[in-house]
């Protein structure tokens, strides 16, 4: 395999760097993903079910496979993985949240292999996997395509790639710049850049390209009477997920 060039871009590193410490606080800056963070679980934990065939209700029902979370953060997404019995590796490009995801999985009796680490690398180093989770990354790298294809050369064969982004329209500038940063100030001002949003349909051209056949996408879509979210098929309007397999 050709060295794979870093899509990493290091004002983006930076961005959620500085918010490292406050992974784990409800009421932080991280408060928008630990309120949408049991519909990714729901969206996540049935496509693995249906493409591995587990059975969500035995005990451990990923036991056995091997999952990736690329850009895991504080491991919000690496700490349930394991729970269900998978062997996780979750990894990120800024050093600062490495730790702080570490110190969790430890206090909370959980066995995950967090590292500072890019995709590429990854993928140079041969690393396999059955499924990777690419959750709110692919809007912040400098190459999206690049990115992917390093994503689609970390499954094995048969593996599952899940990837979440938001939508560039008006009312994605509407809710996740002006709605989430300016007003309900959920996240700092700047954490996303309205011009790197990926249409779905954007989206699953370069997953195509890169070597992955999509076979699903829905909508994250936020209730404000009863302040959760939820999946939809059909409203894919502003922040919505995708899942997309690698030929046998």
């Amino acid at each position: 395999m050709q060295g794979n060039q870093s899509t990493v871009d290091p004002a983006e590193v930076a961005k959620f760097e500085a918010m490292a410490a406050e992974w784990w606080d409800l009421e932080g800056k991280f408060k928008p993903l630990h309120m949408l963070n049991p519909c990714r679980l729901d969206y996540i934990s049935q496509q693995i079910a249906t493409e591995f065939g587990c059975n969500l209700k035995a005990g451990l029902p990923f036991k056995g496979l091997r999952i990736l979370d690329i850009g895991c953060g504080g491991g919000l997404l690496c700490e349930p993985m394991a729970r269900l019995g998978a062997t996780v590796v979750g990894a990120d490009a800024a050093a600062g949240n490495i730790p702080v995801a570490q110190l969790h999985a430890q206090q909370s009796g959980l066995d995950i292999d967090y590292r500072h680490i890019t995709a590429e690398a990854l993928a140079e180093a041969g690393e396999q996997f059955d499924a990777v989770l690419n959750m709110e990354v692919v809007e912040h790298v400098a190459s999206p395509e690049a990115y992917l294809l390093a994503c689609q050369q970390l499954l094995r064969p048969g593996g599952l790639h899940i990837c979440s982004t938001l939508n560039r329209n008006p009312k994605s500038f509407l809710f996740a710049i002006i709605g989430a940063e300016w007003v309900m100030r959920w996240l700092p001002k700047g954490t996303h850049d309205w011009n790197k949003f990926i249409t779905p349909d954007e989206l699953f051209t370069l997953l195509s390209a890169a070597g992955l056949t999509p076979v699903d996408r829905k909508g994250f879509v936020f209730q404000k009477f009863g302040w959760s979210w939820s999946l939809s098929a059909q409203d894919l309007s502003v922040n919505y997920v995708t899942a997309s397999v690698k030929p046998a």
